[in-house]
């Protein structure tokens, strides 16, 4: 039985709510297998599922929850098969093949047989449990039991995170250790916890896991051992407070915690639920993002914006990346608000592929502006993985279900790469290469000649956008256009999206875009040389399909004597000589242009720069 990623459960009267009572979702993610993604985009997806999720050593992450040794808060292999399976789990419901279905099975069934005797699901003894990232490891075998249930109905995998969530009860329930002293980071990682616990609630309507959610929400404003005034992540968000200046800064786990509000929204209908989560993203929206993404230094919150033109020691976690995208997807559901879909796309195209290594096997762990790029190092070598490599999948397979969205008034396109989708019964084709081409074309066909809505993404960078339908022009504006007509069989939108390149200044420096794009100097193509350059506000791009072939780059363009690519593609050869550069100064010296500081020991952990290991594999 194949059940919807977004999983609607009818609450019972034994939960104490209502169908009423519930946060409704404004857009509605793709059904799984509906949609299918092609050209560039649908290769790295491919690639992905192929390279990394397919070809993980199935006893490298399940071997620590056999053994059940860890202790202390330096160890957090715990985390690692619940990341990686929520990335196979969402490329199964993407596009479901024999190989994807086997791994998947296989992977749920050996984790629930190392579950103890009490049904806890981790990588811990009873004496160390609750220690360093124990809770934070629960949360991610929740998560990746309610996936694989979401996918085949199983009832014993649905009973696994069951008795989980019930061991993690006796632990943290009322009367029991405050969750904001357990772990690490002031609480925040166990804390996280919230989002399944929800999810195990609403799949089985059983209200003492609704309870024990709501239960650790009001944790968060009692106060603590750690935190006289309580970690106040309710209150401070609410109040506008920066992301930096909260209980602890470490971003992803921040971020982990919002999204547990946003699910806890959907089960109860409280709006300060909601509007917390809204008010954090305002916060990120205006203190930490840029151009490619959002911005982090070390893993937590630090004010980028106003600092990313300079080097940054450890910028953009891929982990940040990752859950950032996962935040705007769950606010995108709930809001409709278009911003949030122009963020994932901005992420999508820039942050998250640019971490990508190009044969999709590895990830880097940080991602800078400018620099080298660095694959990861590994953070347990018996296991042969770092957080950042199971995580950033979990951003990319996330595409599909947000690319296309259902509206309770018809079909929504949230992203253009070419492709289909079935959204309910209209089939959708999209055709171009956007974004190297600024023209796409969509092909309505719903089974039955109808009149509804088609909410069409218009991007805040395209000021300039022309829309037709059959031909004829239609009114348009950055935001949604929503286009309510009688619709039939091979009718035909035309969208040309305005990809005239656009010049930000920060610092005394220029960065330059094109559409979702950003683009990048790269030494392979620009390499340093004598002379100054001064951008215009309104530089003429002149495409140069020789010099992304040259470097394996999605596109490249020619301005005067510079020459910039994608930049995702800038640095693509991560090795030490390989540099590239996003922010410009003004104006740009070519002698010192890649003398930026940013050297390939500020983008990693390790000590030494470290290749990917070879793949693995257990008789």
């Amino acid at each position: 039985m194949l059940l919807s990623v977004a999983l609607l459960i009818i609450v019972t009267a034994t939960s104490g709510f209502s169908q009423a009572d519930r946060g409704r979702d404004v857009f509605t993610p793709a059904a799984p297998g509906s949609v299918q993604i092609g050209g560039r985009l649908g290769k790295k997806l491919e690639l992905c599922v192929a390279n990394r999720l397919l070809a993980q050593d199935l006893e490298a992450v399940i071997a620590p929850y056999r053994a059940k040794t860890e202790t202390g808060g330096a160890d957090w292999r715990c985390e690692y098969w619940g990341k990686w399976f929520t990335s196979l789990a969402l490329a199964d419901a993407y596009r479901s093949t024999p190989d994807t279905r086997e791994k998947r099975d296989e992977a749920a069934k050996v984790l629930i047989v190392t579950a103890a005797t009490d049904g806890y699901l981790g990588t811990r003894s009873s004496e160390h449990r609750l220690e360093g990232w124990d809770v934070w490891g629960c949360k991610y075998a929740l998560l990746g039991l309610i996936a694989d249930y979401d996918r085949t109905g199983d009832a014993k995998v649905l009973a696994a995170a069951c008795r989980e969530t019930d061991v993690l009860i006796g632990e943290l329930g009322p009367g029991k250790i405050d969750i904001a002293d357990v772990g690490e980071r002031n609480g925040l990682p166990a804390s996280s916890v919230l989002e399944p616990v929800v999810l195990v609630f609403e799949r089985t309507a059983e209200k003492k896991y609704l309870e024990f959610a709501e239960h650790i929400v009001a944790c968060w404003s009692e106060k603590s051992k750690r935190l006289p005034a309580g970690m106040r992540l309710m209150e401070d968000a609410l109040a506008g407070k920066n992301p930096d200046q909260m209980c602890s800064p470490k971003a992803y786990e921040m971020m982990s915690c919002f999204e547990g509000l946003c699910e806890l929204y959907r089960a109860t209908g409280k709006r300060d639920d909601l509007e917390a989560a809204i008010k954090l993203a305002d916060g990120i929206f205006r203190e930490e993002t840029t151009p490619v993404g959002v911005g982090t230094s070390q893993e937590v919150w630090f004010s980028g914006a106003l600092k990313q033109t300079g080097p940054v020691m450890k910028p953009m976690e891929t982990c940040v990346t990752a859950t950032w995208m996962k935040l705007c997807d769950q606010l995108l559901r709930l809001t409709g608000d278009v911003r949030y879909a122009d963020e994932l796309e901005k992420n999508l195209y820039n942050g998250l592929l640019g971490a990508m290594m190009p044969d999709g096997g590895w990830w880097a762990y940080f991602s800078g502006l400018m620099g080298v790029r660095v694959p990861s190092y590994v953070q347990h070598a018996d296991v042969g993985l770092s957080c950042c490599v199971v995580n950033g999948p979990r951003g990319l397979m996330l595409t599909p279900f947000w690319a296309f969205m259902q509206s309770a008034e018809g079909p929504v396109v949230n992203l253009y790469a070419p492709g289909t989708a079935q959204v309910g019964a209209v089939k959708l084709e999209v055709s171009g290469d956007y974004p190297v081409s600024d023209h796409v074309e969509i092909r309505v066909t719903p089974a039955r000649t109808g009149e509804f809505t088609l909410s069409l993404r218009i991007p805040a960078w395209s000021e300039r956008t022309r829309l037709l339908v059959n031909g004829r022009p239609q009114v348009v504006a950055p935001g949604y256009a929503r286009i309510r007509r009688r619709w039939r069989a091979g009718d035909r939108v035309e969208i040309t999206f305005d990809m005239r390149a656009k010049v930000s200044h920060l610092n005394g420096q220029a960065a330059i875009s094109r559409g979702p794009v950003v683009l990048s100097l790269d030494n392979r193509l620009t390499p340093a040389s004598t002379g100054k350059v001064s951008l215009d506000q309104s530089p003429v791009l002149k495409p140069d399909p020789a010099a992304a072939e040259k470097i394996g780059a999605w596109m490249a363009f020619d301005l005067g004597p510079l020459t910039l690519c994608d930049y995702a593609s800038a640095g693509n050869a991560f090795s030490e000589q390989n540099m590239f550069r996003t922010w410009l100064p003004q104006p740009l010296d070519l002698a010192t242009v890649y003398r930026t500081g940013q050297t390939w020991q500020t983008l990693t952990h390790a000590q030494t720069w470290t290749n990917p290991p070879a793949p693995r594999q257990h008789p």
